[in-house]
């Protein structure tokens, strides 16, 4: 039996079936029922959370209430009313809000649709040999790590993302900060955890999570980052999680790659992404035969 080379490959199996149902729910602002989901599709509600975990990497309620949050974050974007954009994105209440999509946004949501107005965050700089690297930290951590020829443009972004926020360079308060991201980026270990205040979807926070598993010197594919985390299929959406990662290095985005070996995407440059993993590993290399390198 021969095949012909120009066909398209089939989806993967129920593919159709979760794209239908995201469909849906993107036509609907918001959540759907799962029986009507599961009717419209032509399988058991049971077989559909599994599609959308095999797929997604999610369910189909979590999928449903991130639409409904982008839908209040584009209204609050629009300077409506607080209150108004979460009752017209499709919310009974606000309190059912607050407690499943106002963590996406990273602060309450006057903050957000006002720019962070009053919102501390403070700001230092690292020369390293990959360029500067801009750390911007809030009360619990990193918020953002940005990689560039020149930190200008690289603040000039933040402002835009919080145009009404505080921000105050602290090289002294940000020193201990400044010299763990030194480390990791010269391949080596920042000798603690550094603290982070990210906010995402649940599945970003799923693919971060895996992300900070990959030691240093290794890399994985996106396919088995996607594996990894139980959504064998969804391997565009991890791509897709990797490059919003917000703190580079901190979440090592750099050590995933395509299935062939060959770098892929990096937010920051692929000259970067070469950079750190060819130091990462030769540091990871000289750790573990020290003698070699004394000798």
């Amino acid at each position: 039996m021969t095949t012909d080379p120009t066909a398209t490959p089939a989806a993967p199996l129920g593919l159709d079936r979760v794209v239908r149902a995201c469909r849906a729910m993107v036509e609907a602002g918001g959540p759907v029922p799962t029986a009507e989901l599961a009717e419209l599709t032509g399988c058991s509600e049971r077989q559909l959370v599994r599609l959308f975990a095999a797929h997604a990497g999610t369910t189909p309620r979590a999928f449903g209430q991130a639409v409904r949050a982008g839908e209040v974050r584009r209204l609050l974007r629009e300077h409506e009313q607080v209150t108004e954009a979460i009752f017209a994105a499709g919310f009974g209440s606000v309190r059912s809000f607050y407690e499943t999509a106002s963590p996406t946004l990273g602060m309450n949501p006057r903050q957000y649709a006002t720019g962070a107005p009053g919102q501390a965050l403070r700001w230092t700089t690292v020369d390293t040999d990959l360029g500067q690297v801009l750390a911007v930290a809030g009360d619990l951590g990193l918020a953002a790590v940005r990689i560039g020829p020149d930190v200008g443009p690289l603040l000039e972004q933040v402002r835009q993302e919080f145009p009404a926020a505080h921000l105050e360079q602290d090289d002294a308060g940000l020193a201990e900060l400044a010299d763990g991201l030194r480390a990791l980026a010269r391949g080596d270990s920042p000798g603690t955890d550094l603290p982070v205040d990210l906010h995402g979807t649940a599945f970003q926070a799923r693919v971060w999570d895996a992300l900070r598993r990959i030691p240093a010197g290794q890399t994985r594919s996106y396919t088995e980052v996607a594996e990894a985390i139980g959504a064998p299929t969804a391997v565009r959406a991890v791509a897709s999680a990797c490059g919003a990662n917000p703190v580079a290095l901190v979440i090592p985005c750099h050590r995933v790659v395509r299935s062939d070996g060959s770098l892929g995407g990096y937010r920051w440059g692929l000259e970067v992404k070469q950079r750190l993993l060819a130091t990462e590993a030769a540091e990871t290399e000289a750790a573990e035969h020290p003698a070699e390198r004394s000798a």
